[in-house]
């Protein structure tokens, strides 16, 4: 290990300075208005963006950050839920794209979680799921053509695990994306009369599950694009929940997922990701031909929460980024995927080091594929293992100061894609459901096993690290398998399941219970056995948690108890609250955080 550098211009403290363009899209059908989302002034906050002179204009100022927004297709109102302590749990408001007062949506309801707020293309009818106590609501809003809304609506309600609502060019229909058929993480499509919320439509495939990704962007046609997995991997199909025609695109000869991302404006064509071995790769689907075209892309990390955007120029928006490189907004040229030029430039950062994919058998037959790097000179090295948060989520190569800032002072690092992600096909995914915890352990312990045979990892010198999920398995991993670990370093973490039940918002609520096919009491045994706080007594390694004193995914009460538990124990566990919910947008805390597990790490194997 090279000697810790802590110095204010270090270059990994550089690296999360540098500007990103976390997203940036433009209106549906104003395409000269764009929203952004950069941390250009230090915290991520939502801009709007003149699309022509490339001017972004700051139109959040929250002290926490702000991430999620959405744009009307008009151009008009910029979106995004009120949160004021990063709670995730507030009122959904709009802000003019000119500027001006933000305006309440739902000033009557009370405070609800939400997924987010979908708008038809005609942007004269809006949506959203709202999520508390009694279940999941889906609220409707309509607006008038001087942009006044109506009051909101509930549509539609269950309990189960709820998206939605997506709707048609005018807003006829209201799709639903719903858990209530399965009642397991498998979804089922429910198409309402928007007006009436009577049932248009329903879509289903037994034993699997369908997704939506968006009507057809032409009045009057009502064709949905959507995903299904029931081949065993997603592929994309047609459904048009008027006449119930489904028309499935089965691509055998693509490996791994294909999602959809966007419809070409003259709806003729779709653009797929395929992401197999967690590599992206881009096509074009004629639907006049059902001919297939690759493009040329870059290779990276592409798209990220906005996909890819099919423009009326025939260019293609989409994020890049990768290893070495800051996330940035390109455009492609639609026909060849050839990169045609930047758009939202990202920040200068320091050069890093390049990751490379690589597998290796776990148990039960499973190959389980990650993302490793290593410092300068020979190994073995003191080892980062870094576990993705989810579990629905895929590692992919991407840009992390984290990760530099370990190989800048020495340390390999590897990034795995456990069972339970997504992208390696349906049973892949699905293996961990109502038995979380156990696999994903193993994957681990064969990760290790890996890097010690390559001679990659000192074995006494590997620590467990990841946020969320990830920060469970970090936990989970060091007291199912005390005698593989260093130490580890999770950051707002899950310690006990059944008290996160009892305390989070309803829309974690639902994804628990969808994981585990049961609520606590009702499956209580699979909940005790996925919890850390049950193997507090077999803990040996040292312990840095870094919890958010708001968050309401993974809520503080579980992480207190489980400190006490640890502390009664006389383990070593320390926990650094801060003040923000579910993780922190702002990057000079981020560096704080960082610097708190480089002095953790080198404390630990130094």
């Amino acid at each position: 290990m090279k000697p810790i550098d802590l110095h204010p211009d270090a270059l990994w403290k550089q690296r999360f300075r540098a500007a990103i363009i976390a997203y940036a899209f433009t209106a549906a059908a104003n395409p000269r208005r764009g929203l952004a989302c950069t941390n250009q002034t230090g915290v991520l906050q939502l801009y709007t963006w003149d699309v022509d002179s490339g001017q972004l204009t700051q139109l959040t100022h929250h002290e926490r950050g702000k991430v999620l927004g959405y744009l009307a297709p008009n151009g008009h109102h910029i979106y995004y839920l009120n949160d004021e302590t990063g709670s995730e749990v507030g009122h959904f408001v709009r802000v003019p794209f000119t500027g001006g007062p933000v305006e309440d949506i739902t000033p009557d309801l009370p405070l609800y979680a939400s997924f987010g707020l979908n708008h038809s293309y005609s942007s004269r009818r809006m949506g959203f799921m709202a999520a508390d106590a009694g279940g999941f609501q889906a609220m409707v809003l309509d607006a008038d053509a001087e942009d006044q809304l109506s009051q909101p609506r509930q549509l539609w309600h269950s309990r189960a695990l709820s998206f939605g609502p997506f709707f048609s060019y005018y807003g006829e229909i209201a799709l639903i994306t719903t858990t209530e058929r399965s009642g397991r993480n498998e979804y089922n499509l429910i198409a309402l009369d928007a007006t009436t919320g009577e049932i248009v439509g329903e879509l289903w495939d037994d034993g699997a599950s369908i997704e939506p990704a968006g009507f057809s962007p032409l009045p009057g046609d009502m064709r949905l694009a959507a995903m299904s997995n029931r081949s065993g991997f997603m592929r994309p199909l047609l459904w048009n929940p008027q006449t119930g025609e489904r028309t499935d695109i089965p691509l055998p000869e693509l490996g791994g997922e294909i999602s959809i991302w966007d419809w070409s404006p003259d709806g003729q064509q779709l653009l797929l990701r395929q992401l197999n071995q967690a590599v992206y790769q881009l096509y074009r689907y004629d639907l006049r031909d059902n001919s297939l075209h690759k493009l040329n892309h870059p290779n990276g990390n592409i798209g990220g929460y906005a996909g890819g955007q099919w423009q009326p120029n025939n260019e293609i928006f989409l994020t890049w980024q990768n290893a070495t490189h800051p996330a940035q907004l390109v455009a492609l040229d639609a026909n060849s995927g050839e990169m045609k030029r930047t758009v939202l430039a990202a920040g200068d950062a320091p050069s890093g080091r390049s990751w490379r994919s690589v597998t290796f058998p776990s148990t039960n037959g499973a190959t389980i594929q990650a993302w490793v790097a290593t410092p300068e000179g020979e190994g073995p090295f003191p080892t980062i293992l870094h576990i993705h948060g989810g579990p629905t989520a895929v590692a992919t190569e991407t840009y992390s100061p984290e990760a530099q800032a370990y190989l800048d002072h020495g340390f390999a690092f590897l990034s795995i894609n456990y069972r339970g992600s997504t992208t390696f096909g349906k049973a892949f995914e699905e293996a961990i459901w109502g038995n979380l915890g156990q696999w994903e352990v193993d994957d681990l312990a064969a990760a290790r096993e890996w890097l010690v045979e390559n001679n990659i990892a000192d074995p006494d010198a590997i620590l467990l690290t990841g946020g969320s999920y990830g920060g469970y398995l970090t936990l989970q991993g060091l007291g199912k398998r005390p005698e593989l670990w260093a130490g580890g370093m999770a950051t707002v973490a899950i310690a006990d399941w059944t008290l996160m039940y009892e305390d989070q918002a309803e829309t974690l609520r639902g994804y628990q219970k969808a994981l585990f096919g049961g609520t606590p009491d009702e499956k209580p045994e699979a909940h005790q056995a996925a919890s850390p706080i049950t193997y507090a007594e077999a803990i040996r390694a040292p312990i840095l948690v870094i919890q958010g004193s708001n968050d309401t995914r993974c809520p503080a009460r579980q992480m207190q108890v489980y400190e006490e538990r640890l502390k009664a124990l006389g383990k070593n566990i320390r926990v650094h609250w801060f003040d923000a919910g579910h993780g922190s947008y702002q990057n000079e805390q981020q560096i704080e955080h960082q610097e708190m597990k480089l002095r953790f790490a080198y404390q630990v194997v130094g």
